[in-house]
């Protein structure tokens, strides 16, 4: 009975240390520090959790009195996703503009810094660098998350972004594999589908992961996406021939798999989460992320359980779970040993960001100095990933910049005639993210720039359009420092 028990209560906490659940408020609840301390090892934070570097520090540390090595993990790439500065806008542009940039050494500094800033909160594990290349334009939760759409400047800016961060003593977890850049499904919503045959994904897809391995990722994060020609039945998280065979195996990548969400509907809506979570762990993942949408200590026990019971009925093996978790442990002790870099003589982290986004600018035509314009930003509903809670656009900069600017939002559904009432006889500055995925946007902006030949247009997506109006300026991004470099351009052009 003793041995059985003993067994028992291992099986439970393995079960318990390859969960990363999430949960809700900014001060850690007691079930949570409860778990922690019977053996959760990792703990996923969002930006309902933060809300100021200090607060995020005490967090962090409230978590470490009941385990000094738990993992903190946080979807932080920087650009249009960021949790740490959900409210105001992220102070660095994101993957597009470095990769627009095409300096590596400014990928990797501006990496380290951001590492930097993560760990002074406490977090010591980010679920980023995207390491997707984005060949279809039209992909709808990639895009500007993506270096860009060439495979080797993709993974040369991967490898640098992984060794920046971690050079700050913060893991990277390179996602979506073996590759989310080829797709036009959110997989927030549904499963997609990647339908190219073995060597596109060996030259293409494959390459910036390679990269990162290469370069040290101490985490790599599965996607949920159907890839046929690698697994025609499963997808990627819950694929035993694409974690196992090509991760583990023929790529040779021995640090932690990690899942993508899974009450992601591409899981959640075709497998469920709990029998997903046990696939996934039976074809090779290591850790469970769960807790963007469900962040409960219900969820937690239910997944727990479903691990326990699969060891206890043979459709998970012992020895799986087992070592599941003492890669999630051998992750953690790294993270608590780690020790950040000495800091280069002469470092570019003293506004980096700012400095990246101006690079990263790219400007066509010509337009006179404006002095109060109306701004219209075309606003889409923007994907899960970056949720529609953190503000963009150039309004808010260019009004310090420029008093007496004015300013309307537009969904899909407005027209031209709706801003040039309300802009009277102001140079009307129209902003736009992915015009061309957006019909209704495209429309828009056509019968503007007739209209008003002196329109500015800001695109802050990926720039697909011809540039149009008296002045294009594309960003390659919509944090708030992209926002910010736009802005100045408009005020002194």
């Amino acid at each position: 009975m003793t041995v059985l028990a003993h067994r028992t209560d291992t099986v439970t906490r393995d079960a318990l240390a390859v969960l990363q659940p999430g949960f809700e408020g900014t001060t850690a609840p007691a079930w949570l520090l409860r778990r922690v301390g019977e053996g959760l090892t990792a703990v996923g934070l969002f930006g309902r959790n933060i809300a100021s570097p200090e607060q995020l520090a005490a967090l962090t540390a409230q978590l470490r009195t009941e385990r000094d090595d738990v993992l903190v993990a946080i979807d932080e790439e920087g650009g249009d996703v960021t949790r740490l500065e959900v409210r105001g806008g992220s102070s660095f542009p994101g993957n597009l503009a470095l990769g627009a940039v095409d300096d590596t050494g400014l990928t990797r500094d501006v990496a380290r810094e951001l590492g930097r800033r993560l760990a002074e909160c406490g977090v010591n594990l980010n679920w980023a660098p995207s390491a997707d290349v984005n060949s279809n334009p039209d992909n709808p939760v990639i895009g500007v998350r993506s270096f860009g759409a060439d495979t080797h400047l993709a993974a040369r800016h991967t490898a640098a972004y992984v060794q920046g961060l971690q050079a700050a003593g913060v893991a990277a977890c390179t996602k979506h594999f073996p590759g989310h850049g080829d797709t036009n499904v959110d997989s927030h919503h549904a499963l997609p589908r990647i339908d190219v045959d073995l060597d596109t994904l060996q030259a293409r897809e494959l390459v910036p992961f390679k990269a990162a391995i290469e370069a040290g990722t101490k985490a790599v994060m599965s996607a949920h996406i159907l890839v046929p020609a690698l697994d025609p039945t499963r997808p990627a998280t819950l694929s035993p021939q694409i974690l196992t065979g090509l991760l583990r195996g023929e790529l040779g990548y021995e640090g932690l798999i990690v899942t993508d969400g899974m009450e992601m509907n591409a899981i959640a809506g075709t497998y469920g989460i709990a029998r997903g979570s046990v696939l996934a762990i039976a074809a090779g993942a290591d850790a469970i992320c769960v807790g963007g949408g469900l962040a409960d200590e219900a969820t937690v026990l239910r997944l727990r359980d479903a691990l326990v019971a699969a060891v206890r009925e043979g459709a998970l093996p012992e020895e799986r779970l087992a070592d599941a978790a003492a890669r999630v442990r051998a992750l953690a002790a790294w993270t608590r040993g780690a020790r950040p870099d000495a800091q280069p003589e002469g470092s570019r982290a003293s506004g980096i960001g700012l400095t990246a986004a101006r690079r990263a600018v790219v400007v066509t035509g010509s337009a006179k100095p404006l002095t109060a314009p109306y701004v219209a930003t075309l606003a889409p509903v923007a994907n899960i990933a970056v949720g529609d809670e953190t503000p963009w656009g150039v309004a808010a900069e260019l009004a310090e910049l420029l008093p007496g600017t004015a300013a309307g939002v537009y969904p899909e559904g407005s027209c031209a005639g709706d801003v040039m009432a309300a802009a009277g006889d102001r140079t009307v500055v129209v902003v736009v993210r992915d015009a061309h995925r957006h019909p209704w946007m495209t429309e828009v902006l056509d019968s503007l720039v007739e209209a008003r030949p002196d329109t500015v247009v800001v695109e802050m997506g990926l720039p697909r359009a011809e540039p149009r109006g008296a002045l294009y300026i594309a960003t390659h991004g919509a944090s708030r420092v992209c926002g910010r470099a736009a802005a100045e351009i408009v005020a002194g052009a």
